[in-house]
């Protein structure tokens, strides 16, 4: 768990749980199915804010994208004004058809931040201000121009920020446009938004940074199943701190590895 303030130790407002349908036939040869994970999917959300953790290609993000279509979001990112518009690569998720979720009720607000496809949301609300059929300024809740005029990160930070309104959050992997610090600022948006309430936020993140919400739920994808496990557990904690705590020691072990590989 995160730390010892109280940010985000409550219920989950709207979505209570996510399992594999019982009707489901598996494949381990055919992708979702070949996902181990995926065979005994029964994922119940214990509180408002929850952390997949794990290696690249462990299925943090198919399933994150699984869950924002069946919160009726774009599975390539954006919200529910962007799902018929936005033309981004994974735009719809293979997995979700095969899952079944329980909701307490449906958020009436809900969005899916990737980093990664922030440039096709910045394109698209370049065409809507190219399109005399859009009424109203598309840039008005993005401090007023393009997003393309601004970082990777200042973007993404305008559009959170747009978006921070009671319901679901789903973010994958939001370090990667963000430095350290602006990764705090996030930190920092976010607590404001959970004591707030009604709120429910469930990120995939290779971020020790992020890992430390107070109170979050984190949940493994390492190991073929998925299961809570404690920040100081994870192996994004333990090789962050071992290398800056100790450098000369860990590029030692790096380079005698690769000399003896």
């Amino acid at each position: 768990m995160g730390g010892t303030a109280s940010y985000g130790m409550s219920p989950p407002p709207f979505l209570q749980h996510v399992l594999l349908r019982p009707d489901v036939e598996l494949d381990p040869t055919c992708f979702p199915t070949s996902l181990p994970f995926v065979r005994q999917l029964d994922l119940r959300f214990e509180n408002s804010t929850t952390f997949f953790v794990g290696e690249n290609g462990s299925g943090k993000s198919t399933l994150l994208e699984a869950l924002a279509e069946l919160c009726e979001l774009p599975g390539g990112g954006g919200g529910r004004n962007e799902r018929a518009d936005l033309r981004a690569p994974h735009a719809h998720s293979e997995l979700a058809p095969l899952l079944r979720a329980g909701f307490k009720r449906r958020p009436r607000d809900a969005y899916f931040f990737r980093a990664e496809f922030q440039a096709h949301f910045a394109s698209l609300l370049e065409e809507r201000r190219a399109n005399p059929d859009f009424g109203g300024d598309p840039y008005a809740r993005y401090g007023g121009r393009s997003l393309h005029t601004r970082s990777h990160g200042e973007a993404f930070l305008a559009m959170f920020a747009s978006w921070m309104a009671p319901g679901i959050i789903l973010m994958d992997e939001p370090e990667a446009a963000l430095s350290p610090q602006r990764q705090l600022a996030l930190l920092v948006q976010m607590a404001r938004l959970a004591r707030a309430g009604n709120v429910q936020f469930v990120i995939a993140t290779h971020s020790p940074i992020l890992l430390t919400f107070p109170d979050a739920v984190l949940i493994s994808f390492d190991g073929g199943a998925i299961r809570p496990t404690r920040l100081q557990d994870t192996a994004h904690y333990q090789i962050t701190r071992g290398i800056l705590e100790n450098p000369d020691r860990y590029w030692q072990h790096l380079l005698r590895n690769e000399d003896e590989s």
